[in-house]
């Protein structure tokens, strides 16, 4: 495939270009549609709602997922932006690490959760949850706190697995992916040195992850490219990560 042909299946997540997107959403998208993207996950879309919109219709992308803050919030907000914007599924992004410690406080998370799922579903949206590495590196049991809290979710709520952070957790995440099975139905895509505060990342396959297998655990589930932070041009690291998926995820 031609490096700047569209990509019918990876997308790409705006948190990685967010200055840009905050400097001019559209030409962020036409920029990322050069490089041969038509997806994107935007994120905290009540605040962006508008530009979003603009920048959605004037470039075509879908926004199939998306990520935004659910406990706690202004979730008709939350759902009436996703509605505007084509989203399918909202993914709360983050938790405070401290409420992965303890079997108590990770059920209040998935209560909180479980019960905003009749709104959503009401709405025709789905619901799902994003990790980072202490839901991986913090343990209830002979578990991970991320497949304690998974069990505790409604069965309608789905898990997009950040793959970086859960082997920054120290799992195996193709492992971790095949204990989880279908839950997951999205996969964030990204590499690096395994700093806890998100710098040194690089483009997937020049880092410590192992990305073909974890691609292989999952092959059913959408891979979003992301960056947390990124030293040099993101837009080229993007480039690249979506070149090396290419190759590898047949």
């Amino acid at each position: 495939m031609p490096p700047n042909s569209p990509d019918h299946t990876t997308a790409v997540a705006l948190y990685g270009v967010r200055d840009h997107l905050a400097d001019d959403a559209i030409r962020t998208l036409e920029r990322l549609s050069l490089l041969g993207f038509s997806h994107a996950e935007p994120f905290g879309i009540t605040e962006r709602l508008d530009s979003l919109k603009d920048a959605r219709q004037a470039t075509g992308f879908t926004f199939a997922t998306a990520h935004s803050r659910l406990i706690d919030e202004d979730t008709d907000a939350v759902f009436d932006a996703a509605n505007e914007l084509g989203v399918s599924t909202v993914i709360d992004p983050f938790t405070e690490p401290r409420l992965w410690e303890r079997a108590e406080d990770i059920d209040g998370i998935a209560e909180a959760l479980n019960a905003l799922v009749p709104d959503a579903t009401s709405r025709g949206l789905r619901l799902a949850y994003h990790n980072h590495w202490w839901e991986t590196k913090n343990r209830i049991g002979d578990r991970t706190a991320l497949e304690y809290f998974a069990d505790r979710l409604d069965p309608a709520i789905v898990l997009q697995v950040d793959t970086y952070w859960a082997a920054v957790g120290g799992e195996a995440p193709e492992e971790l992916l095949q204990r989880l099975g279908d839950r997951v139905v999205a996969l964030h895509i990204k590499d690096g040195d395994f700093s806890l505060d998100g710098t040194g990342q690089t483009p997937a396959g020049r880092g410590r992850v192992d990305i073909p297998p974890v691609l292989a655990a999952a092959s059913g589930a959408q891979r979003i490219i992301e960056f947390d932070s990124f030293d040099g041009d993101v837009f080229q690291a993007i480039a690249d990560s979506l070149s090396y998926l290419r190759k590898v995820d047949r």
